[in-house]
Order: structure tokens, then C-alpha cells, then sequence
């Protein structure tokens, strides 16, 4: 049963990404003896997106070594998830001075530090403490593993990828191919509210998600979404736009003060840590979501389809046909939009 349950958690991290051919050439190229060497950095890998995410990362065929890092608490999960009969070998690191040994030799990197939102937070009053936090990674990141594909989770991730970026830019080692805001949790959201409300099976449901990475930046393309489900309304469309736009909120205030959506964001992590995997071995037609140097709109980062190959991004697609209510929704979102990547890019460069 154990194995069974094994097969069936890595074949829903196959299954999800949208492209179904890259999906299926996955799973016939790549078998655990034969899928390149690949290293895998969790940097904040002791916290409540850390922990799923690491236990995920370690259910991952293509990763053969995980090191996960945090400031406390590491060798513990370290231990633990080191006992899960997969392919990697794991190692645990705790503390500034074991940092670099944690990046060496990194492929990807995924940063989901920092602190969690509580009731009544806003992604922007976690900016002083997670903005710090992010530079002094990212400092660590250009000297010890420059090449590696940093996958952003913490928040404000419409900072903190400016931010990341910045740094790399000091450091002289910035390849906009290789960094990304992880906007995958907005899709997963998008995907499951389209697919409980327009009655189709979320298996099969695919929905772009543009813009940013919180609040009203979130821009679900139902116009778009696949397949087509009829009895939608022009105001189903609006409250699904609306409850994915709010959909961190939503968790929080479950919670009670208790945590945020950790668990959803660990999902949505790994899922886009595998198809940056995947790129890196060169499935082809992998496809996703992300928040990236962008020349799609007049701001320098946005949030649309990518992709991914054995560089990092290897096209950046353009966002395709918008309804009214769409275009709209893409006016609206870019001033708060840039007001974020101002405030990031004001941060790295002043501090």
C-alpha cells in the first residue's frame, strides 16, 4: 500500500503540469537510475511551507541530492524525510556559516523563508523583515551557486524577485533565465475553483494565471481556461477572479491566526520545481506560470505562461486573446503592480 501510495503522489506531480505531452515524455525518458544528477536547495526548509515542500522534493524522481537549510530545526526534517526509500540523499544545514554548503553545486534553488502572514496582514507588511531576508540568500546564492535556477516563494514575491534581482546584478552573476517568481499556487487556485464551478474535472482543467502574485495583481484568464465549461456567467467569472485574487486571505482567516496556506503553496512549489527540472533535462513543450523579467507588458516583470528548458526560460509566451473584463483587469493591476517592483528595486539598491 505504502508504494502504491508512493506511485500515486509522484504521478499527480507528473500529471499536473499543463503541457500532457512533457508530462508523458517525463515519464518514459527519466526513470530514477537514469535522470541526470540533479542537487536541490530549500532554503527555509524548517518552516510550514518548507517541511511539505521538502517532503515533496524528496518524492521527486529527478532530484538525486536535497539539502535543505534554515536558521534552526533543519537536521531534524533532515532526518526525517531522509528516511523516505526514494532516489535522493539528503542532508540538513543550520546556520549562516553553513549556508554555502548548502548552495554548492545547486541546480535549483527554492526559497520559501521568512514569515508567514497573520489575520490582517497584507503580502506588502511582510515586506521589511522577508525583503532582508531574501537579499542576504540571494547574496549567499550568487557566490556559491550563480548558475542555479532560484524559484521564489517568499512574500511579496512582486519585491522580493526584484529584489533577488538586484542583488544578482550587484554581484555581477543576473541571468534573467534563471530567476522566478512562483506564481503556481494562483493556477492550482484557478484551476480548482473553474473546475468545482463549471462542473468539468479538475484533472483536465488548464488556466493561465498573469500579472503578479498578490491581491488584485492576480489575473486568472478564464477566457481561456480549458476545457470550456458554458453555464459560466459573466458574474461567475468575475467571483472566480475574485476568490483567486483572495485566496491566501481565505486560508489565513481558516486558520484563525494559525498559519497560512502552507500546505497548497508546498504543492504548488514542488510543482514548478519539477518542471524547472524537467527544462533543465530537456523535456520538451514544459510550460508554466511564473513571474519573470518580462518585456510582454511595459513593467519589468510580469507574470504569464513560460517556457522552461535547459537554461531556464527559454521563450516567454505572449498572453494571447484578453476578454473585456480581462483587459480591464490587466489596467487595473499595473499600478499596484509596479508600485511593488519599485519598492523591491528601491530596497536592494538603498540598503
Amino acid at each position: 500500500m505504502k508504494a502504491a501510495m508512493l506511485r500515486s503522489i509522484q504521478a499527480s506531480i507528473r500529471r499536473c503540469n499543463s503541457s500532457s505531452s512533457s508530462v508523458h515524455l517525463l515519464g518514459r525518458r527519466y526513470s530514477s537510475e537514469s535522470a541526470p544528477e540533479r542537487k536541490v536547495a530549500v532554503l527555509g526548509a524548517a518552516g510550514g511551507i518548507g517541511q511539505p515542500l521538502s517532503l515533496l522534493m524528496k518524492l521527486n524522481p529527478l532530484v538525486s541530492k536535497l539539502a535543505l537549510y534554515d536558521i534552526a530545526g533543519t537536521p531534524g526534517v533532515a532526518a526525517d524525510v531522509s528516511h523516505i526509500n526514494t532516489r535522493s540523499e539528503v542532508a540538513g544545514f543550520v546556520g549562516e556559516e553553513q549556508l554555502g554548503q548548502a548552495l554548492e553545486g545547486s541546480d535549483v534553488v527554492i526559497i520559501p523563508a521568512g514569515v508567514p502572514r497573520k489575520p490582517g496582514m497584507t503580502r506588502d507588511d511582510l515586506f521589511n523583515i522577508n525583503a532582508g531576508i531574501v537579499k542576504s540568500l540571494c547574496i549567499a546564492i550568487a557566490k556559491y551557486c550563480p548558475h542555479a535556477l532560484v524559484n521564489m516563494i517568499s512574500n511579496p514575491v512582486n519585491s522580493t524577485v526584484p529584489i533577488a534581482a538586484e542583488i544578482f546584478k550587484k554581484a555581477g552573476t543576473y541571468d534573467e533565465k534563471k530567476l522566478f517568481g512562483v506564481t503556481t499556487l494562483d493556477v492550482v487556485r484557478a484551476k480548482t475553483f473553474y473546475a468545482g464551478k463549471g462542473k468539468v474535472p479538475v484533472e483536465g482543467v488548464n488556466v493561465p494565471v498573469v500579472g503578479g502574485h498578490a491581491g488584485v495583481t492576480i489575473l486568472p484568464l478564464f477566457s481561456q481556461a480549458t476545457p470550456k465549461a458554458n453555464n459560466l456567467s459573466d458574474e461567475d467569472i468575475k467571483a472566480l477572479t475574485k476568490r483567486t485574487q483572495d485566496g491566501g486571505t481565505e486560508v489565513v482567516e481558516a486558520k484563525a491566526g494559525k498559519g497560512s496556506a502552507t500546505l497548497s503553496m508546498a504543492y504548488a512549489g514542488a510543482i514548478f520545481a519539477d518542471a524547472c527540472l524537467k527544462g533543465l533535462n530537456g523535456v520538451p513543450d514544459v510550460v508554466e506560470c511564473s513571474f519573470v523579467q518580462s518585456s510582454i507588458t511595459e513593467l519589468p516583470f510580469f507574470a504569464s505562461k513560460v517556457r522552461l528548458g535547459k537554461n531556464g526560460v527559454e521563450e516567454v509566451l505572449d498572453l494571447g486573446p484578453l476578454s473585456d473584463y480581462e483587459k480591464q483587469g490587466l489596467e487595473t493591476l499595473k499600478p499596484e503592480l509596479k508600485a511593488s517592483i519599485e519598492k523591491g528595486i528601491k530596497f536592494a539598491n538603498q540598503s
